[in-house]
């Protein structure tokens, strides 16, 4: 008896633990509109190996409200933000994350530094979820390994187990689909395709709801009404407390949505074959994420090799508390 109670008790104090993690990362979103602001972000984890994620997150540095393009720009520089020396891998990329676009960034003129704004503020972002995904990945693996081994997963593995399979919507018990729904998303691909759906940040969806990747839902409340949506439509799209949240949603949609299987599919034999995920060949799956099908991948891949985005499929962030 005494055992069973103790078993209860430690299985209802990690429902509390996921229950707090879900807090802390909620998948929903408010429709109010953000302040702009930048942050250095401090972890309490020594490690981004915590496969829990980003817990007791906090804001240093100073925060800056009401962010100007101006202001970021020197922020960047303070932090030794180089885009040409990440393109060239001769740089990490600071973890610096923005909550939000600077309210003025559809008031730049010039092309060339409202895209570099742009793509530097979303590099971060796509990078820390990326590195959020690896971990979990890792962790599948081990208990993969481990239940080969013929071992049995203590609770608080399966319980995560259980957590993981909800969430990329497969059947419990499922390690190896699993896996190939666990899984980062190209930097280039993401960052190629942020553009086009928020209009290099200066869409309404963007400035009033977070919305980088126009993900349509169908809730009866909150985000946001689309102007021009046709008589007898009820979508929205989906508005988020932060970009952060907007990327993490992206690439859930991306990993768990079985309209994005081929993508997936694909993905995996390049990973089982050990050539790097290229975003251009990648987003060749993806004709179903917008009504223009093939005239979309075009695009994405259009701006992918413009850009020159491919150059960034390998960066990493930098080291926790370093510049960059």
């Amino acid at each position: 008896m005494f055992f069973e109670r103790s078993a209860l008790l430690i299985v209802g104090a990690f429902v509390v633990a996921f229950a707090a993690m879900g807090w802390l990362r909620p998948p929903d979103s408010m429709t109010s509109s953000p302040k702009s602001v930048w942050a250095l972000l401090n972890f309490t984890t020594a490690s981004s190996e915590n496969a829990d994620g980003l817990q007791g997150v906090v804001l240093g540095g100073g925060v800056l409200t009401h962010t100007t393009t101006r202001t970021l720009s020197a922020a960047f520089d303070r932090l030794g933000y180089d885009w040409t020396a990440v393109q060239k891998s001769e740089r990490a990329v600071p973890r610096v994350f923005l909550a939000s676009m600077p309210h003025d960034l559809s008031q730049i003129r010039q092309v060339k530094i409202r895209k570099a704004i742009f793509f530097k503020t979303m590099l971060p972002l796509i990078l820390q979820a990326n590195e959020e995904i690896m971990a979990d990945r890792r962790r599948l693996w081990q208990m993969h390994y481990e239940i080969s081994l013929g071992q049995t997963p203590i609770a608080k593995d399966r319980l995560w187990l259980a957590v993981m399979a909800d969430r990329y919507r497969v059947k419990r018990g499922d390690i190896a689909k699993l896996l190939k729904r666990v899984d980062v998303i190209p930097p280039s691909m993401a960052l190629a395709q942020a553009a086009e759906e928020s209009g290099w940040g200066t869409s309404r969806f963007a400035r009033e709801g977070n919305a980088i990747f126009g993900q349509w839902t169908f809730s009866e409340i909150g985000d946001l009404v689309p102007h021009k949506r046709d008589a007898g439509k009820s979508h929205k799209v989906r508005a988020f407390r932060s970009l952060l949240d907007s990327v993490r949603a992206y690439t859930l949609n991306i990993n768990g949505h079985r309209a994005y299987r081929e993508f997936r599919r694909l993905r995996a034999e390049m990973r089982g074959a050990g050539a790097p995920l290229e975003g251009d060949v990648l987003i060749g799956k993806l004709q179903r994420y917008s009504e223009r099908g093939k005239k979309y991948v075009e695009v994405i891949r259009g701006i992918i090799r413009f850009n020159k985005l491919q150059h960034f499929d390998g960066a990493k962030l930098g080291a926790f508390g370093t510049k960059a």
